[in-house]
């Protein structure tokens, strides 16, 4: 476990985050629980081959990139009529009791070392309150039918965050409340501005992105000089959904923070009776990505759906977990992730169906595809089911493979030049994931990004 980074951080560090937030007793102390914890707590878990770890967290150098009180960041936030879209100081002033009783209700703070770093120093968030009964409207997957006819309520809207971190480090947290009967989709975007606040330098700082790396160097590993490169960052996010009775959320999130940038992302909901949450996912910046999605299905009926896309090139690394527990009878879950790297990229997939003895009548389905077009790339998938109870319908696979020889030819000998071809490939690998997008603007903006990524 890495201790490098509260090392630096003392107990008057997280009174002056509090402080300057203006936050009560109890959120205070929850936040010195969580850093009095760091000592006792692991890393997130990730996946393990025969003598290999495949994302190493522990050698991170937060010492070096951890600066909680010159975080600085742009952030917009819109939202439809009848929802509540607030900056997290903004709603505990204003609902500090539901505030309190959902902070940490889905999300431990203590969970791992990480995500009680977070709670300890998080300084940034939104809190998105949608009252009983207020339907802002869900639309169904692009690839339904019902799509392209679908009508939404008068006061549909989506609530869109948009954050540009401009600091060394940034700590962000997200808490979605649903009431029984009500509806939201709620799009956040993560990259990273043209100004960094705090960002200490040195001569060596200045060398640039080749010269600090070695031809070897792998996203998974961090620098081993004791020394932080000019422009690494870290950027920690939070996000906690309580999806109320019959209740229906969909949440998409695009990253495409810098590549100089660490980035830890723990994404959970609770599910009540009837309740629906619909996870997106698309994951394309980043020097190294550690992305967990992941739902208890705690009401019967419930359903959750998980789609993710990620596209790697140089040597970015995806570390990527879906998970759900099905909790409650008659529950139903889709998990859906595609990836494609190129050059010297790294991923590691792990998907986790976990059915419950009192689940009966469950329905669970896993899918994973990683393309890869360069013979330097690497990648590993570990889909897993746990069933304990028999009344159970369920199926998962994983692939890994590179581009096919003989699609290529077929196109080439059809006029296509090689890279052309590839690009078209590629395009058509990423189709079944984005069909199963059901919001317009987040599925043209991940493609867009999709195809930014291709080359020329």
């Amino acid at each position: 476990m890495s201790t490098q980074v509260h090392a630096a951080l003392d107990e008057g560090t997280v009174r002056e985050i509090s402080e300057s937030l203006d936050e009560p007793e109890w959120l205070l102390e929850t936040r010195l629980e969580a850093l009095e914890a760091l000592d006792g707590l692991d890393m997130p878990s990730v996946i393990r081959t025969p003598g290999r770890e495949w994302t190493n967290l522990h050698d991170l150098d937060f010492e070096g990139f951890v600066d909680p009180l010159n975080a600085a960041e742009d952030k917009d936030r819109v939202g439809p009529d009848g929802v509540e879209v607030l900056p997290f100081a903004e709603a505990v002033d204003q609902h500090e009791e539901l505030v309190r009783e959902h902070f940490g209700s889905v999300v431990d703070p203590q969970d791992n070392y990480l995500t009680a770093l977070s709670t300890a120093l998080f300084n940034t968030g939104t809190v998105v309150y949608v009252p009983e009964g207020v339907d802002v409207g869900k639309t169904p997957p692009a690839s339904s039918p019902a799509h392209q006819n679908a009508e939404r309520p008068a006061n549909a809207g989506d609530v869109k965050v948009r954050t540009r971190m401009n600091s060394r480090s940034l700590f962000n947290y997200t808490l979605i409340v649903t009431e029984e009967s009500s509806s939201v989709t709620i799009l956040e975007r993560q990259s990273t501005g043209e100004d960094v606040e705090g960002e200490a330098r040195s001569a060596s700082d200045s060398a640039s992105s080749a010269e600090r790396r070695s031809a070897d160097s792998r996203a998974a590993e961090p620098r081993d000089d004791g020394e932080t490169a000019s422009g690494e960052r870290y950027y920690s996010g939070v996000v906690e959904v309580v999806a109320g009775e019959n209740s229906n959320v969909q949440y998409g999130s695009l990253q495409n923070l810098d590549e100089e940038t660490y980035n830890y992302t723990l994404k959970r909901g609770h599910a009540d009776t009837y309740a629906t949450i619909d996870w997106i996912e698309g994951n394309i910046g980043s020097r190294l990505t550690k992305s967990s999605v992941e739902t208890y299905l705690k009401g019967d009926s419930s359903e959750s759906r998980i789609v993710g896309a990620f596209f790697g090139h140089d040597d970015q690394h995806f570390d990527v977990n879906a998970r759900v527990w099905h909790e409650a009878e008659h529950t139903t879950a889709d998990l859906v992730t595609r990836g494609v790297l190129n050059d010297e990229a790294r991923s590691v997939y792990e998907g986790v169906q976990d059915v419950g003895s009192g689940a009966w009548d469950t329905s669970s389905y896993q899918r994973e595809n990683t393309l890869m077009l360069s013979d330097e790339s690497e990648a590993d998938a570990s889909p897993k089911l746990i069933i304990n109870n028999h009344d159970t319908e369920a199926s998962h696979s994983a692939t890994v493979g590179q581009v096919s020889e003989e699609d290529l030819f077929y196109m080439e000998t059809r006029g296509t030049d090689p890279q052309s071809a590839e690009n078209m490939l590629v395009e058509g690998f990423f189709v079944p994931v984005l069909d199963e997008v059901a919001v317009d603007e987040l599925h043209d903006d991940l493609q867009d990004l999709i195809s930014a990524r291709l080359r020329e």
